[in-house]
């Protein structure tokens, strides 16, 4: 299957629309939209609410800008913090650590307790699936693959191997957005049954971060040591975390109105 590289998605006005851009900030208005949408269903809208979006918003944008900032073990080949912001990989994983900062930082600057990860929890996996629409047209799809829906891109894609050699490679945005869409549908579910405050988002990060430490086996980023990429070494750290901590809530209980009862039946039995 050919798949064509759209850098330009549309002209206005005589001035060209450009296709990655336009996604990003088309999910960035999808997540804000539904994290206000959550806020008033939940009756969290409030100024407090607010200034934690804004704080998740801003250090979540300077994240993305900034995150390739040091990508060597070698400092004299990193870029200064001028190209970084100019020229950056624009990592999610970056946006998305720096976001849960700015939001806990500004929690912190105005003494709110209130858990406020499930406000995020669907706005960031639907807003996610419509940013990587972006990705899918105007980047590198993956590494070559034989299977039979790999994606032939042409040789003109920057940082794309398999492209200059012609061969078939793994859709991999294709597989983020559907696991995105996949991750938005099981909150939307859960929404109803997890009554924990601040879980809905723990178990997104969980999911996100178990795919996209796999999800990288496909891509076609950089292997860097031990044939792991930069965003798999950022993310084990972040694995262990978040397992522990689904884990520990696992055992108190938290999930069990979210799990059918034969499966802690046969839980129970087996032990």
């Amino acid at each position: 299957m050919l798949t064509r590289v759209l850098p330009v998605l549309f002209h206005l006005g005589g001035f060209p629309v450009l296709t990655h851009p336009f996604f990003v900030s088309l999910g960035i208005l999808t997540g804000v939209t539904l994290v206000v949408v959550e806020a008033v269903r939940r009756r969290q809208l409030t100024m407090e609410t607010l200034v934690v979006m804004t704080g998740a918003a801003l250090f979540g944008a300077v994240g993305m800008r900034l995150s390739g900032i040091a990508p060597y073990l070698d400092p004299s080949r990193n870029p200064t913090i001028a190209e970084a912001w100019n020229e950056g990989a624009h990592s999610v994983l970056g946006a998305l650590a720096m976001a849960y900062l700015g939001a806990v930082l500004a929690k912190k600057l105005i003494r709110y307790r209130v858990r406020t990860g499930d406000l995020f929890a669907p706005a960031v996996a639907l807003g996610m699936a419509v940013g990587r629409v972006g990705c899918l047209l105007t980047e590198a799809p993956g590494r070559p693959t034989t299977l039979p829906w790999g994606i032939h891109a042409p040789p003109t894609v920057p940082d794309c191997p398999g492209c200059l050699t012609g061969a078939a490679m793994h859709p991999s945005f294709a597989y983020e957005i559907v696991f995105q869409l996949a991750a938005f549908a099981a909150i939307m579910w859960l929404r109803g049954r997890l009554t924990a405050p601040g879980e809905l988002l723990t178990l997104y990060i969980c999911w996100y971060a178990v795919f996209r430490f796999l999800i990288e086996f496909t891509r076609a980023s950089e292997t860097v040591w031990l044939g792991l990429t930069r965003p798999q070494w950022f993310l084990i750290p972040g694995l262990v975390l978040v397992g522990w901590r689904v884990t520990t809530q696992y055992r108190k209980g938290v999930y069990d109105p979210a799990l059918p009862r034969r499966w802690r039946t046969a839980e129970g039995l087996a032990s």
